[in-house]
């Protein structure tokens, strides 16, 4: 089945989606509101990048024991998933600023996480959002052979012991933008013409992106050599940074669409999907830690994925108080509104979901 094939189903005589855009539309218009970012992510922003930048200066500038400078990889991890997900995040869904050089400016910072932004668009904007949880267009429940985030994809032996390791493993994915992922997507989407906006020149595309990658190189690992830190404290440094800010995005990224609550739905023989868009947004996709400011708050709003895919093209800053609105209604349709209560809940259920997928499938 190729790509073009998908079409979701036009139907909805519920008029579901439909009434809920009006009631949110008319929240901002009774609030007098913008629908993108305000001072309180301006603030959230200054927070993440200082997160990021600060125990990098104290690294390059003070003399630190080596657990200190250990620590502070740590924090600079946190703050680069911080910034991935407060900053670049919506500044590449164009919802940080009303200006779009605003968010073509802060939506770069997609090159601290070591990525690039023409392929973050297409993979998350496009593909993601776009085809969420079915198997073979949605990338982010693509892991490869290693691990199995949906019932169909193949079952290997392997599998049988992901929920081992999985987490593990989710630590990997900045590195492997850092130095595979970004080259082979950009290969794929270049060659399928894929594109979020205009269609960007090859040429343009491959100078950029290897230009891109001398310059985080010359930052993360030829500087801090040319510092006098020795080569092993660079790579390990450079290790336990990726390592922590690929732990975190990776886990916010899969408590949101691999859990029991969530469906991986297939379209019939000619490609067509049962639900409109939005309804198949609800059923493949769940919201974790509603009531957490702290989750809430450093995730970038990502622990409401529901409002996120209904409403991509508003800033996260306004999630909680569309929250209230989007869940009446779906209760209203009779349609379901997934939610687990508690963050360490939804960890634990992911877990789960881990296992079933790595049990060897029953033939019928």
């Amino acid at each position: 089945m190729t790509f073009d094939t998908i079409k979701f189903s036009t139907v909805d005589k519920a008029k579901f989606f439909r009434t809920l855009n009006k009631k949110v539309n008319d929240y901002f218009k009774e609030k007098k509101i913008k629908k993108t970012g305000n001072w309180k992510l301006y603030l959230k922003a200054i927070i993440m990048f200082a997160l990021f930048l600060i125990p990098l200066i104290l690294i390059f500038t003070l003399d630190l024991p080596t657990w200190v400078q250990i620590l502070f990889m740590v924090l600079i991890g946190v703050g680069m998933a911080g910034v991935g997900m407060n900053v670049m995040h919506d500044a590449n869904h164009g919802t940080f600023s009303s200006k779009t050089w605003v968010n073509k400016l802060f939506g770069s910072s997609i090159y601290i996480l070591a990525g690039n932004d023409y392929n973050w668009k297409v993979q998350h904007n496009v593909l993601h959002h776009t085809y969420t949880n079915i198997q073979g267009h949605d990338e982010d429940i693509d892991a490869g052979r290693i691990i199995r985030f949906s019932k169909h994809t193949k079952w290997l032996k392997i599998h049988k012991y992901q929920k081992y390791y999985a987490f593990f493993l989710y630590g990997l994915l900045t590195v492997n933008w850092a130095i595979t992922t970004d080259f082979k997507q950009s290969y794929n989407y270049l060659k399928r013409k894929l594109s979020y906006g205009k269609m960007p020149n090859a040429t343009t595309q491959w100078t950029k992106l290897i230009i891109g990658k001398i310059i985080y190189y010359s930052f993360w690992v030829v500087l801090p050599l040319i510092m006098g830190f020795a080569w092993y404290q660079v790579l390990i440094g450079f290790l336990i940074m990726h390592y922590t800010a690929g732990v975190i995005l990776s886990v916010v990224f899969q408590l949101a669409h691999v859990m029991p609550n969530t469906e991986m739905p297939t379209p019939d023989e000619n490609g067509n999907m049962k639900n409109t868009w939005a309804i198949h947004q609800l059923f493949t996709t769940s919201n974790f830690a509603p009531k957490s400011w702290l989750v809430g708050f450093f995730t970038g709003g990502l622990n409401r994925q529901v409002e996120h895919h209904l409403f991509a093209n508003i800033s996260h800053i306004h999630y909680k108080k569309l929250a209230k609105i989007v869940k009446e209604t779906a209760l209203e349709f009779k349609l379901p509104y997934n939610e687990y209560n508690t963050m360490w809940r939804a960890v634990k259920e992911h877990y789960n979901q881990l296992k079933v997928l790595g049990q060897k499938p029953v033939i019928a």
